[in-house]
């Protein structure tokens, strides 16, 4: 369909744009950026700040750019003297109320308001005086740490979370130069049914939302000469680090990776794909019993702890169709402190596990008072007492605190070679590398339960139909006559229709896969920002282009796993998988923590 254009001069020169643009949008198609704070593209349009501001021939006053239309013969100045210096004021009016602390932020050198104050030559002093009381940090989360002294009151957080994710734990209260973001009642967002997915701080432009930071307490773990500490990586993690380490936007980087982690001081570096694996073979056989024995349909993954949440807050009644499986970070340490400490000979106490992943909801997920399967094991074994407790991960990382590590030791990232995981628990095949990507765990699951049921591989092991950013997804398999539908979902926003449509009867599927963050986990609360949908498609690119290179390419054929099996687990959905591996869930309620 051809577009429609329109005339406009932009600072005296004519051009044509698409009709129906944003003044801002359409001078950046001619190659003018218009300076902005408050707008990001496909989260908020709040015009709020009063950065993009623009002059227009015949308006009375100066034109939000992020808003104002680029009608036919609009005429705009875009850094006339007027506009400068409003935005100058507007910006100095901001930085009256922002701390001047960027030395101690977790943002400085990637802070938008930072970068702005530069390019308008603000030197971080206000000629205006602090309208705002200073107010206490929120840090009730166990992932994400708010500060409202830095919030400059863009709405983008509040949007994400309403318009992407469909949670709204987070909202403007009060009104005037009282106006602030806040939680259910100023509760905090470790009260709420905040699902810990931190797409907030993903488009947060300041320091006012981030990771909580367990760095400091992973540097006295690797100082320790008692502990032996084990890191895991997931598979997003090697197309996120590279880029924060300062390389091209999706970098495949896992032997540079590994190096690096070994160099920080880890004993052993696994691969979280290993139980990425060992998921896909539990979950598989769990559908595979639902289908046979009529079992509750259609079945969810339940990798994606922020998915998880959401569902336990806002469809508590529907828990059945949540696979009982860990997600492979729980899967990993609960056999790094039980099958690996058992064939190593170590004392699992002394066993420190550290999980490196782009997710600041693992971070919740980790402490979640069912996620002790190691300990159960070796309660009785060693008569175990309560001040002997132990969790099955003990710190997670995201990839943000993962190059903060690195250049905190100064490793040259980009000048290392290629190293290989350690084993037994870091053999992984292609199937574990595309959980990075929303549809990865549906396509890397329909290579292994097709082959047990049908007893033959895929025509084909690249499940395209599955694969793509478009917001829900489905594909019908042929399973020896049996035909099943199955989708894939990305966002808690999509997630939400497929729900509705089970609590309606409507829901057509056998299996769904539903992934919390925009583009699956490479879209992570805890990856590098920013993350667009262009570094997105980058970064799936990688994880596809891993997954075509493995020489195995199905999780039943990963010999480690295999082992793990005729060695410790004997079977899947066993005993000792359901002791180890799997898990149950919490009725809560949308105004329940």
């Amino acid at each position: 369909m051809e577009k429609t254009m329109v005339n406009i001069k932009v600072n005296g020169n004519q051009y044509k744009v698409e009709k129906g643009q944003t003044i801002v949008n359409a001078c950046k198609s001619i190659g003018i950026d218009i300076p902005t704070l408050c707008y990001l593209k496909d989260v908020s349009q709040n015009a709020s700040c009063g950065i993009c501001v623009v002059e227009v021939k015949g308006a009375k006053s100066l034109v939000r750019s992020c808003v104002g239309e680029a009608y036919e013969g609009i005429e705009i100045q875009t850094s006339s003297p007027k506009v400068l210096q409003a935005r100058r004021t507007n910006l100095e009016l901001i930085l009256a109320n922002h701390p001047n602390d960027c030395l101690n932020c977790a943002r400085n050198q990637n802070c938008e308001l930072q970068a702005m104050s530069y390019t308008l030559g603000i030197d971080g002093t206000s000629r205006f005086v602090r309208t705002k009381k200073i107010e206490p940090l929120d840090e009730t989360s166990p992932s994400i740490i708010r500060d409202p002294n830095k919030c400059i009151l863009c709405k983008r957080c509040v949007q994400v979370c309403a318009d992407v994710q469909t949670v709204f734990a987070i909202d403007f209260s009060k009104r005037g130069i009282r106006t602030r973001v806040s939680t259910y009642m100023d509760k905090g967002l470790g009260n709420v049914a905040c699902t810990n997915c931190g797409q907030c701080a993903m488009v947060c432009p300041t320091g006012a939302i981030t990771e909580r930071d367990d760095t400091r307490a992973v540097w006295k773990e690797l100082q320790d000469p008692e502990k032996i500490v084990l890191v895991q990586t997931a598979p997003a993690i090697r197309v996120g680090i590279g880029e924060a380490m300062g390389m091209d936007q999706g970098a495949l980087v896992t032997g540079k990776m590994v190096a690096a982690l070994r160099r920080l001081g880890f004993n052993k570096v696994f691969d979280t794909d290993f139980t990425a694996d060992l998921t896909i073979i539990e979950e598989g056989h769990e559908l595979i019993k639902r289908l046979t024995t009529g079992g509750t349909l259609p079945m969810m993954t339940s990798c994606s702890p922020g998915w998880i949440k959401f569902f336990e807050h806002f469809y508590p009644e529907q828990l059945d169709h949540l696979s009982t499986c860990k997600s492979p970070q729980q899967m990993f340490g609960a056999l790094a402190k039980s099958y690996y400490a058992q064939k190593m000979g170590i004392d699992p106490r002394k066993i420190t596990v550290v999980s490196i992943m782009p997710c600041t909801a693992k971070k919740y997920e980790a402490k979640r008072p069912e996620m002790k399967g190691a300990f159960d094991f070796w309660k009785d074994k060693m008569n175990l007492g309560a001040d002997d407790f132990f969790y099955d991960i003990d710190y997670v990382l995201t990839t943000r605190e993962l190059a903060r590590m690195f250049k905190q030791a100064g490793i040259h990232f980009d000048t290392l070679g290629e190293e290989e995981f350690d084993s037994p628990l870091g053999a992984s095949t292609g199937a574990a590398v595309i959980f990075g990507a929303t549809g990865g765990v549906m396509e890397a699951a329909v290579r292994t339960a097709y082959e047990v049921v049908v007893g033959k591989p895929l025509p084909s092991l690249d499940l395209k139909v599955v694969r793509g950013f478009e917001g829900i997804r489905e594909a019908e398999l042929d399973l020896n006559g049996t035909k099943i539908k199955v989708a894939v979902a990305h966002t808690l926003g999509n997630a939400r229709k497929l729900l509705d449509e089970i609590k309606d009867g409507k829901s057509p599927y056998a299996f769904i896969e539903v992934m919390t963050c925009p583009g699956g986990c490479l879209g992570g609360g805890g990856q590098p920002i920013p993350t667009t949908w262009e570094i997105r498609q980058k970064r799936a690119d990688s994880i596809y282009a891993e997954d075509r290179n493995k020489g195995l390419r199905k999780s039943h054929e990963n010999p480690e796993v295999k082992a793990l099996y005729e060695e410790f687990l004997k079977e899947p959905l066993g005993h000792l998988s359901h002791e180890l591996l799997h898990t149950h869930y919490t009725k809560r309620g949308v105004f329940v923590s």
